[in-house]
């Protein structure tokens, strides 16, 4: 194993904090490292492995794909991205999507959308402002979002600890408090757009209040203001309910997925309703890679999957069970999140990254979210598994 790390470190950029872990096999709810050591996973690749590993239904239509047509460029139509597509339309309820290859790059195409719409219908508001200034184009996004990591998306990102080093960043971005006197101060004749996370994953797992949401809609629909849902995280299943935005009772303008969406396959998609769905012309966005025939062919999978009766209603009472038992843990002082999407506040001094650490060591992949520990499980992980896991975490809290 070390000399796999030393090997890998030798040739690949240190931008993440790795854990001494190589894995090299997968199967359902468990990976298995280079040395044989097994782990009941809880992240799932951060939410991406949807379905765990090497799901069979997903490896025979990856496979089947694969043996086909590994890619196109999008000069050319190809019958697998037509039906994925189709079928994100309907169980999402939106009329129009544009692919790519994460959730950085579905996040650029919300703002693209967002900030064309303002300015085919609005142009110039301000004559006197200079270049950065004259467009209805400003976006607000919440403190403590997290929207990507290109240029752009970080600016939109509401974490100061982001806003550093990649100077200059893109202007146009208002970030504010979640709270309704912060968002009505943060408006303005120049905003196009209002960028949020139902539940902010990497800011802390904070769940969204729903008065806060309602009154944000009920403005943004007086003022002609879109709304993006950033729902990279959220979205396909995670939280019971296909989209998030379910359980709040509304509706966005645009919505961005990718993780999941491809069950641990490079994919990122921009979902438009009826007022944006002709916003984008030819030449106004592109993606050489996005809507590849294998990561629709894995999509498809996907969404075959939590189209079957009672998938989802089965993710909501995994997410129950799994609420149930931590509120049971002493050491547990409180959970967030929604559906499989778990935030774990402890008591007293303990931290969630010491935490995270002994779980790797006793066979159990979780993550972090700022102080919390945080469960991003397989959305069809078995109830055996969920307990083996939580047991795990149990132990740990007890010594």
């Amino acid at each position: 194993m070390n000399e796999t790390i030393n090997e890998f470190n030798k040739y690949v950029m240190q931008t993440y904090g790795r854990y001494d872990i190589v894995l090299e096999t997968g199967e359902n709810d468990n990976a298995a490292s280079e040395n044989d050591k097994t782990y009941i996973d809880f992240g799932s690749g951060i939410g991406t492995n949807s379905l765990g590993y090497c799901n069979s239904a997903w490896v025979d239509a990856v496979t089947a794909q694969v043996k086909k047509l590994q890619h196109t460029s999008n000069y050319y139509y190809t019958a697998v991205q037509g039906e994925f597509a189709k079928k994100l339309c309907k169980i999402s309820g939106y009329k129009k999507v544009f692919f790519g290859n994460s959730g950085a790059e579905a996040n650029e195409c919300a703002i693209k959308i967002a900030r064309k719409y303002s300015f085919d219908k609005y142009g110039i508001v301000d004559h006197n402002a200079d270049d950065c200034g004259k467009y209805r184009a400003e976006i607000i996004t919440l403190t403590q979002s997290f929207h990507g990591r290109t240029i752009t998306t970080l600016s939109a990102t509401g974490q100061e600890d982001f806003h550093n080093y990649f100077f200059p960043f893109t202007p146009g971005f208002v970030h504010c408090e979640p709270n309704i006197r912060a968002f009505e101060n943060a408006l303005s004749k120049k905003t196009c757009a209002v960028m949020l996370e139902f539940i902010q994953g990497e800011g802390g797992v904070n769940n969204l209040s729903e008065d806060f949401v309602k009154a944000v809609f009920d403005i943004c629909r007086e003022r002609d203001i879109l709304i993006i849902a950033d729902e990279v995280q959220t979205g396909v299943g995670r939280t019971g309910k296909f989209l998030a935005a379910a359980h709040y009772g509304v509706k966005p303008d645009i919505v961005s997925l990718a993780k999941g969406i491809a069950g641990g396959l490079p994919i990122g998609a921009c979902l438009v309703g009826e007022r944006c769905e002709n916003v984008l012309g030819k030449g106004d966005h592109g993606s050489t890679f996005g809507g590849n025939p294998v990561c629709a062919a894995g999509g498809n999978a996907v969404l075959d999957t939590l189209n079957a009766p009672g998938f989802l209603d089965e993710v909501t009472k995994k997410g129950d069970y799994f609420r149930e038992k931590l509120l049971k843990m002493p050491a547990v002082e409180s959970v967030s999140g929604i559906g499989l999407m778990i935030g774990i506040k402890f008591k007293g001094d303990i931290k969630a990254a010491d935490i995270s650490k002994k779980c790797h060591e006793n066979g159990l992949l979780v993550l972090t979210a700022k102080d919390k520990l945080r469960f991003l499980p397989p959305l069809n992980i078995g109830f055996d598994e969920i307990d083996m896991g939580l047991g795990i975490l149990a132990e740990i809290l007890q010594n």
